[in-house]
């Protein structure tokens, strides 16, 4: 019997322990999912899967149309009596069946510019999504990096607190013999309840932090989640910093990689390509049609000798509106200021562009002056707390220097974390504004 209890309590601790174990993830991951389940991606796959059926509709306009038709009919006929017959009452019936066929040889060269719009739409349609699933990758890599970060500092707050508590323990064993006054301890209890409040500050930040990234990639949210750091150092090497500003010097050089490269400046492109056709389908209206058909039926009282009475026909027929109301018309102004709108928005996009990438260099600039400036201050403040350390140890400095030079040390190791992620996140976003992220 005591047996089987420890089995039994071993089970439920394996199982409990196994249910608690958070699922890991890392930034590979999470753009996978991501681009599996992010709604935004699903309905811009949506939009390209009905673009394509219009763009088979526009190769079918090229062919010729083909239908086959049937009929019965059946009718009674009734004659009233004269003087030199009866009444006579009859009843007939009428089958019929054939097959047409028709084909459209000229309609203003509306069937070239349809088929022009609809392959410029589906295409521009198509970037669109590119660019959605590069915005959703790049708002995972942005989150993902913020998670990272809000943990790193979460870690230096709790360490900051430790450190404090552990100061505060010195403090208070050495007040008990003398050695330090009650105001050394009331001040240091202060400090450390100000360390507790970071840290129930820092773990709520980095909690509501995850709680954004599971929405973005389409997770269960009562499911705990662990996001893995891929190896990415904190301490960013000069020459990376150096490489990068390299890489990235010549605005007129990003703004052209970005025209040829950006699926929404493609987009908007294809868009006015669409609108120029959009132009000569209007203006259709001001030619002839003509138009081929032929046709082959049968027919007869009886089902029977359908095929006795056979018939065929073809032809070619033309047809102009000389006049409509002014309808043409309406559709090749409304056309034109389409394609003019169309224009201006492309013209938009470019700019559009500019201003990005610019900001992005000016904002990428300031990440690595940051990083420079926290490193540097890194190391300083380093020194000054264990300097201030062992002075407050050997008595010759007060509690309140060191509680400052451990504040200095504190800021100075969040500065650096900020500023190494707000790096990585903006040479991400220039790759993003240039368009040259995977999709």
């Amino acid at each position: 019997m005591k047996l089987f209890s420890v089995t039994l309590l071993l089970v439920a601790f394996i199982t409990l322990t196994n249910a608690q174990q958070p699922t890991i993830l890392t930034l590979d991951q999470a753009i996978k999912l991501a681009l599996e389940n992010n709604l935004s991606v699903i309905k811009a796959q949506n939009n390209v899967d009905a673009a394509q059926s219009s763009v088979l509709a526009a190769y079918g306009s090229y062919l010729p149309t083909l239908s086959a038709s049937g009929s019965w009919d059946r009718t009674k006929s009734d004659a009233a009596a004269t003087a030199l017959q009866p009444a006579v009452s009859s009843i007939g019936n009428s089958f019929r069946a054939g097959v047409s066929l028709g084909y459209t040889i000229f309609d203003g060269f509306r069937r070239e510019a349809s088929f022009n719009r609809t392959t410029a739409s589906a295409t521009a349609t198509e970037q669109t999504a590119v660019r959605m699933r590069q915005s959703i990758r790049f708002q995972t890599e942005s989150e993902f990096l913020n998670i990272l970060r809000l943990e790193q500092l979460v870690k230096v707050s709790e360490e900051n607190l430790k450190r404090d508590q552990r100061q505060l323990e010195r403090i208070t064993e050495s007040n008990r013999v003398g050695a330090l006054s009650l105001a050394d301890v009331y001040r240091q209890q202060s400090q450390v309840a100000t360390d507790e409040l970071n840290v129930i500050n820092a773990q709520n930040n980095y909690n509501k932090a995850k709680a954004d990234l599971i929405a973005l990639i389409g997770l269960d949210m009562s499911t705990e989640y662990q996001f893995a750091d891929d190896g990415l150092s904190i301490m960013i090497d000069p020459s990376e910093l150096k490489a990068s500003a390299e890489k990235y010097k010549n605005f007129e050089d990003l703004v052209q990689r970005a025209t040829t490269a950006r699926p929404d400046y493609l987009a908007a492109r294809e868009s006015f390509n669409a609108s120029e056709s959009g132009v000569t389908s209007a203006r259709s209206g001001y030619f002839p049609r003509i138009s081929a058909s032929a046709g082959y039926g049968l027919s007869n009282s009886e089902l029977s000798k359908l095929s006795d009475n056979k018939s065929l026909s073809w032809g070619v027929g033309i047809s102009w509106s000389i006049f409509d109301a002014f309808q043409t018309n309406e559709a090749l102004q409304t056309a034109i200021v389409t394609k003019k709108n169309s224009e201006t928005s492309l013209k938009q996009a470019e700019r559009e562009i500019g201003v990005e990438i610019k900001k992005t260099l000016l904002d990428l600039e300031a990440a690595r002056k940051q990083v420079e400036v926290s490193q540097k201050g890194l190391r300083s403040a380093t020194e000054d707390r264990k300097i201030a350390e062992e002075r407050y140890n050997l008595g010759a400095g007060t509690l309140l220097d060191l509680l400052t030079a451990n504040a200095n040390f504190v800021n100075a190791e969040a500065n650096t974390i900020n500023s190494s992620f707000s790096y990585n996140i903006a040479k991400r976003n220039m790759e993003y504004v240039i368009g040259e992220r995977a999709n």
